[in-house]
C-alpha cells in the first residue's frame, strides 16, 4: 500500500502561485532597468565650469567716473558799428553833351534774301495755269483738223479715249509729250503725233514769273 501526502506538503498545488510571483517580479525588474537614468560626470562638471564663467562675466566692477559735463554755449557778442563817415568830395561826371546831339543813328537795313528757284522743277498746279493760245475749244478744234484714224484702229473697230501727257514750258513750246493711257490700234501714237505739232501754248505762272507745267489732256477716237 503506497504512503498518500497530504493536501499542504503537496506543492503542485502552489506551481500556479509560485509561477505567478516569478512573472511579476520579473516585469518589475525589467520596468525598473528600463527607467534607471545613469549621467556623465564630465559633463555635469563641464555645465558647473559653464556657470561659474557666466557669473564671473556678469560681476561688473563699479566704476567712480563721473559723466562729462555738458559744453558751454557761448553768447554771440553784439558789436556796435559806428556810423557811416559822409563822403565830403563830390563826384564830377562830365558829359559830352554835343557829341551826343550831334550823333546821330544810322538805320540798318538787312538785304533781303532771293529764294533760289530750280529752273528745271516742273509744277502740276500752279497759281496761273497753262492755257493753249485761243482756249481748249480752239485746241480741239487743231486736233479734229489735224488728226487721221489708223487705218488698223478701223479694221479693229477701236474706240475710245487716249489721255496724253506733256510738259508745256517757260517759252510756249510742248516737249516730253507721251501717252499714259491709250488704246492701241495706233491710235497712242497718232494722238501723240498731232499734240506735237501743236503751236505754242501761254506758260503757267508761278508767283508771276513763267515756269514749266505738267499738263494731261485726253483726245477721243470715235468711228462715224
Amino acid at each position: 500500500m503506497e504512503p498518500k501526502k497530504t493536501e499542504k506538503a503537496d506543492l503542485d498545488n502552489k506551481s500556479f502561485l509560485f509561477l505567478s510571483i516569478g512573472l511579476v517580479i520579473s516585469l518589475l525588474l525589467s520596468i525598473m532597468a528600463f527607467t534607471y537614468k545613469t549621467y556623465d560626470d564630465v559633463s555635469v562638471k563641464e555645465l558647473a565650469k559653464n556657470q561659474t564663467a557666466v557669473e564671473e562675466i556678469m560681476e561688473v566692477p563699479p566704476t567712480d567716473q563721473l559723466p562729462p559735463p555738458p559744453p558751454k554755449i557761448q553768447q554771440p557778442q553784439i558789436i556796435e558799428v559806428p556810423d557811416e563817415k559822409k563822403i565830403e568830395e563830390e563826384i564830377e561826371i562830365n558829359m559830352d553833351t554835343e557829341a551826343q546831339e550831334e550823333a546821330k543813328v544810322e538805320d540798318i537795313k538787312i538785304p533781303e534774301v532771293e529764294e533760289k528757284e530750280d529752273v528745271d522743277q516742273i509744277f502740276s498746279i500752279v497759281e496761273e495755269q497753262a492755257t493753249y493760245k485761243g482756249g481748249l475749244a480752239a485746241f480741239y478744234e487743231f486736233v479734229g483738223k489735224k488728226i487721221k484714224y489708223p487705218a488698223q484702229a478701223k479694221r479693229m473697230n477701236i474706240e475710245g479715249k487716249v489721255f496724253v501727257e506733256f510738259v508745256i514750258e517757260r517759252d510756249g513750246k510742248l516737249t516730253d509729250v507721251k501717252a499714259i493711257k491709250g488704246i492701241g490700234g495706233g491710235c497712242d501714237e497718232e494722238a501723240v503725233r498731232v499734240v506735237m505739232s501743236s503751236p505754242g501754248w501761254n506758260p503757267g505762272k508761278q508767283r508771276g514769273k513763267p515756269v514749266r507745267t505738267r499738263f494731261v489732256i485726253p483726245i477721243n477716237f470715235k468711228l462715224q
